[in-house]
C-alpha cells in the first residue's frame, strides 16, 4: 500500500511560484464578473494608495524650505503645504482601506472554493487513501492551507507588492531629483536588504517544517487518543498516550528553540543593512545642504523617503517568513488535491438502469495488496428480489465483497453485474444510490439521534423517519430519552450502546428505501430477543428487494434463498441451509460448532454464570468453557 506522508513539502522557488499558480484561478475566477471587477478596481485603489503616498515627502519638503525662507512666508505657502501633506497622508490611508474593503470578498471567496475544492477532493478519494491517511494530519493541512491562503492575499497583494512599486517610484523620484547617486544607494540598500532576508529565511525555513511535522504528529496522537477514549480507559494507558503525546511536543520544542533562535541573526543583520543604508545617504545628503546643492527641505525630503521605505521593510522580514510559512502551508493543502483518485467514473459512464436490480459476481479476483489474495474466482448470483447469504470464517473475504460491489475498490479479475451492466461502467453516483447498507461498525455523526437516520435520506419528512425507527425497533427508546430525537449521540455514537448504533444504522438504511440491501453483519451487536424483532423487521424490508447478508452467525440466515460458504477467499460451498446440512461439509460443521455452543450458553444463563440473552459470540463462549475444563456435552445434558 502506498504510504501517505502528510508532512510539508520541500520549499523552494519553483514549488512557491508552482503554489502560487495554483492560486491565480481563484482570484480571477471564470464566470464571475463581479470578482473580476472587483480585482481591477481594487488594484486601481493600491495604485493610487502608493501615489498619495509618495507625495506626501514632496508636500513636507516645500513646508520646511518656505519655513526656512523666513516668517513672512508662513501664513501662506507653509500653511498650504501642510494642509497638502495631511490630506495626502489621509488620501493613502482611504485608499488603501477601500482596495481592502473591494477585495474582501474575492479573497475571502478564494479562501472557500479552495477549501470547499480540497474537501470535495477528498470524498472523491478511494477508500484506500482514507485507510492510509492519519486524519489530525489531513484536517490541519485544510486548516492551515485556507490560513495560508488569507494571509498570502493580505500581505503578499497589499504588503509585499505595493512596497516593491512603493520603492520603485522612490528611487525614480530620487533620480529625477538629485541624481542617479542617491537613486543607486537606496536601490543597493533595499536590495541587500531583501537578499538577506530571503537568504536566511530560506536558511531557516527547514526549522518551521520541523515544527510543522513535529506538530502534525503530536495532533494526530492527540485526536487517536481521543477517538479512542474508551479504548485507552480499558487498558489504563493514559500515561502511556501521555508519553506519546509529548514526545511529539517535545520534538516541536527542539524545532521551535532553534527557529527562534535563528530569528535573531536574521534581526541583527537586517539592522545592520538598514542602519547602514540610512547613514550613507544622509552624510551624501548632508554634504549637498552643506555645498549648498541641496536644501534643508531636500534633506528631509531623502530622511523621510528612507524612513517611509524602510518602516514597511522593517515588517518585510516577518512577512516573508509567514509568506513562505503560508506558501508551504498551502503546498500541503493543494498536495491532497493532486492525489490521484483510485476509482474514477469511465468517461462513457451513465447511470444505473435498473429492472428487478439482479446481483452477479463472476469470477471476481481482489488483493488489497498483491502478496496476499483475498478473493479467488469468486462466483455467484443474487437473483431479483431473492436472498443470499454470505457466510464463513473471519478473514475470508466477507466484508470485501461489500466493499466491491460498493465500487470501494474495483476487482482486480473478473467483474460484478448489475441487471446485466458492469458496475464500472456506471456512474458510482447512481450505483450507491440504489445500494442501502448496514455495516457491522456503525459509525454515527456527532449529532442528533434524528439527523443520522435522516441521514438515510436528506429531505425525509419527520414522519418518515420516525417510521424507519419504528421498523427497526429503536422508536420506543428513544422516546424514553428526556430530548427524544434531538438527543446528541456523541463521538462517533458514544453515547449509544452497540445495539442502539445498529439499530439506528438499520433504521437509516430502510428509510432510503433502496432496490439492493446489504447487510454485513447488521445484527451482531444485538440482544437474542431485540435480533429476532429486527429479522421480522428486515425480512419486510427485504421483501420485493435483492439482498446480500453477510453473517458470521448462521442462525440468522437459514430463511435464506441460498448461502454461500467462502473459505480462504473461495466458494467452498453454496446452496440452502438444509442442503448444506445434508452434504454434512464446512457448513454443517460451522453449524454444529455454533449450535454446541449456544447450548453451553444456555447452560451458563440458567447457572447465573453468563448475562443472559446477548449478542455475544457463541464460539468465543463454549471455548471459554473448554479452557476452563468444562465438559460442554456434560453441561448440555443437564
Amino acid at each position: 500500500m502506498r504510504a501517505n506522508n502528510m508532512g510539508p513539502p520541500a520549499a523552494g522557488p519553483r514549488s512557491d511560484i508552482k503554489t502560487i499558480r495554483t492560486l491565480l484561478p481563484y482570484l480571477w475566477p471564470k464566470g464571475e464578473v463581479e470578482l473580476r471587477i472587483r480585482v481591477v478596481v481594487a488594484i486601481g485603489f493600491l495604485v493610487a494608495a502608493k501615489l498619495a503616498n509618495v507625495t506626501v515627502p514632496v508636500f513636507y519638503k516645500y513646508a520646511v524650505d518656505a519655513l526656512d525662507g523666513g516668517t513672512q512666508a508662513v501664513v501662506a505657502v507653509p500653511v498650504f503645504m501642510l494642509v497638502a501633506y495631511g490630506l495626502a497622508r489621509v488620501m493613502a490611508l482611504a485608499f488603501g482601506e477601500l482596495r481592502d474593503a473591494v477585495f474582501a470578498k474575492v479573497a475571502q471567496r478564494a479562501i472557500r472554493l479552495a477549501a470547499l475544492k480540497t474537501f470535495r477532493h477528498l470524498h472523491r478519494l478511494s477508500l484506500r487513501f482514507h485507510l492510509d491517511r492519519k486524519t489530525g494530519a489531513v484536517s490541519r493541512a485544510i486548516d492551515r492551507g485556507t490560513e495560508g491562503i488569507e494571509f498570502l492575499l493580505n500581505f503578499m497583494l497589499f504588503n509585499i507588492l505595493p512596497t516593491l512599486f512603493e520603492i520603485f517610484l522612490v528611487c525614480a523620484i530620487l533620480w529625477v531629483l538629485f541624481g542617479p547617486s542617491f537613486a543607486a544607494v537606496t536601490f543597493v540598500a533595499i536590495a541587500g536588504y531583501i537578499a538577506w532576508t530571503m537568504t536566511v529565511t530560506e536558511w531557516r525555513i527547514k526549522f518551521r517544517r520541523a515544527m510543522n511535522e513535529a506538530n502534525n504528529e503530536a495532533n494526530t496522537k492527540s485526536v487517536d487518543s481521543l477517538l479512542n477514549y474508551e479504548t485507552v480507559k480499558y487498558f489504563g494507558n493514559e500515561a502511556h498516550e501521555e508519553r506519546r503525546f509529548d514526545a511529539g511536543l517535545r520534538c516541536y520544542e527542539t524545532a521551535s528553540v532553534k527557529s527562534k533562535t535563528s530569528l535573531g541573526l536574521l534581526n541583527i543583520g537586517q539592522g545592520a543593512i538598514v542602519s547602514l543604508g540610512l547613514v550613507v545617504v544622509m552624510l551624501m545628503a548632508g554634504a549637498g545642504v552643506t555645498g549648498g546643492a541641496m536644501t534643508i527641505g531636500d534633506f528631509v525630503l531623502v530622511n523621510t523617503y528612507l524612513i517611509q521605505l524602510f518602516m514597511p521593510l522593517g515588517f518585510l522580514g516577518f512577512v516573508y517568513r509567514e509568506i513562505k510559512r503560508s506558501l508551504t502551508d498551502m503546498e500541503n493543502m493543494f498536495a491532497l488535491l493532486r492525489e490521484q483518485a483510485e476509482i474514477e467514473d469511465a468517461p462513457s459512464a451513465g447511470p444505473l438502469q435498473l429492472d428487478g436490480a439482479r446481483v452477479a459476481f463472476e469470477g471476481v479476483s481482489f488483493a488489497y495488496d498483491p502478496r496476499r489474495q483475498v478473493l479467488k474466482d469468486v462466483t455467484f448470483t443474487v437473483s431479483a428480489g431473492s436472498t443470499v447469504a454470505i457466510v464463513g470464517a473471519s478473514g475470508s473475504g466477507k466484508s470485501t465483497i461489500s466493499r466491491i460491489l460498493f465500487r470501494f475498490y474495483d476487482a482486480g479479475a473478473g467483474r460484478v453485474l448489475i441487471d446485466g451492466q458492469d458496475i464500472r461502467g456506471v456512474t458510482q453516483e447512481s450505483l450507491r444510490a440504489a445500494i442501502g447498507m448496514v455495516p457491522q461498525d456503525t459509525v454515527l455523526f456527532n449529532d442528533s439521534i434524528y439527523y443520522n437516520i435522516a441521514y438515510g435520506r436528506c429531505g425525509a419528512s419527520p414522519s418518515e423517519v420516525e417510521e424507519a425507527a419504528k421498523m427497526a425497533r429503536i422508536h420506543d427508546f428513544v422516546m424514553s430519552l428526556p430530548d427524544g430525537y434531538q438527543s446528541i449521540v456523541g463521538e462517533r455514537g458514544l453515547k449509544l450502546s452497540g445495539g442502539e448504533k445498529q439499530r439506528v444504522a438499520i433504521a437509516r438504511a430502510i428509510l432510503k428505501k433502496p432496490r439492493i440491501l446489504l447487510f454485513d453483519e447488521a445484527t451482531s451487536a444485538l440482544d437474542s430477543r431485540t435480533e429476532k424483532e429486527i429479522q421480522k423487521s428486515l425480512a419486510e424490508v427485504s421483501s420485493g428487494r435483492t439482498t446480500l447478508v453477510i453473517a458470521h452467525r448462521l442462525s440468522t440466515v437459514v430463511d435464506a434463498d441460498e448461502i454461500v460458504v467462502l473459505e480462504a477467499g473461495r466458494v467452498a460451498e453454496r446452496g440452502s441451509h438444509a442442503d448444506l446440512l445434508g452434504r454434512k461439509g464446512r457448513y454443517a460443521e460451522m453449524w454444529a460448532r455454533q449450535q454446541e455452543a449456544e447450548q453451553a450458553r444456555q447452560v451458563l444463563v440458567k447457572t447465573g454464570e453468563a448475562d443472559g440473552p446477548g449478542g455475544g459470540d457463541a464460539e468465543e463462549t463454549v471455548e471459554a468453557i473448554k479452557d476452563g475444563g468444562v465438559s460442554v456435552a456434560a453441561e448440555a445434558a443437564v
